[in-house]
């Protein structure tokens, strides 16, 4: 009986444990009751002063949940903008150049020595020599006739025998001496030749001088000469 006893007071304390988690559990409900009781009352009382409170509070929120942000996918490709095309450029036109004017080609002009007259002189300073079987350029023909670059020339102040057309033997030796007589006088020095008449075939007809004096009149003074027209048997006696 005393162990039956001892069971019955142990047991005893448990049980009130049970009850006061029974009560507190209990209470918990009704003080958040009484809690939410004063708070309204509260509220409404102090509304007038509350109410501005709450409407900036949820301004934000209402702005928030009206305009939803547009949710970007991160695998979208992005936008392509289309680019506005260049605005071809007009092409400004220019003037054009001036026509280029031809030019007429001008042609070389020959110079043409005009005929020698007696108041053009030449001054020769060449070396002469006999004439050969070649070209004559500055050379002596006979006792009147020479070659000046070239050029024959006949002495027209005086007449003397050719070598060639002599009829005797005396003419034949002044045909020689005046040819040789001429060459000296050629290479003397330099000498001036004075027009006497228009270039023929036979040759120009030339006034030889050297100082004033005339080749002409020096071989007709020798008697290696004679006047033009004049009769040339003389040599023939």
């Amino acid at each position: 009986m005393a162990k039956t006893a001892t069971r019955g007071r142990r047991k005893a304390p448990a049980r009130g444990k049970s009850k006061a988690r029974s009560s507190g559990g209990g209470l918990l409900p009704w003080a958040v009751i009484g809690i939410a009781a004063i708070g309204g009352i509260v509220a409404h009382d102090h509304w007038k002063s509350i109410q501005p409170m709450l409407a900036r509070q949820s301004t934000p929120i209402t702005r928030d949940t009206a305009e939803p942000r547009p949710v970007v996918r991160k695998d979208a490709p992005p936008k392509q903008v289309a680019l506005a095309a260049p605005t071809p450029k007009v092409p400004v036109p220019q003037p054009l150049p001036p026509a280029a004017i031809p030019t007429p080609m001008i042609q070389p002009i020959k110079a043409v020595q005009p005929p020698a007259s007696a108041a053009v002189s030449q001054t020769g300073t060449v070396a002469f020599g006999y004439c050969g079987q070649g070209a004559h350029i500055n050379c002596v023909g006979d006792g009147g006739v020479f070659w000046y670059k070239g050029e024959k020339i006949v002495i027209a102040d005086m007449a003397s025998p050719v070598v060639d057309q002599a009829r005797c033997d005396g003419e034949r030796r002044v045909a020689f001496a005046a040819k040789s007589r001429l060459l000296a006088l050629l290479n003397a020095g330099p000498f001036t030749m004075n027009a006497a008449g228009k270039a023929e075939p036979s040759g120009a007809p030339r006034v030889v001088s050297r100082d004033g004096r005339s080749f002409g009149v020096q071989l007709i003074n020798e008697g290696l000469a004679r006047k033009p027209g004049a009769a040339g048997s003389a040599w023939c006696a």
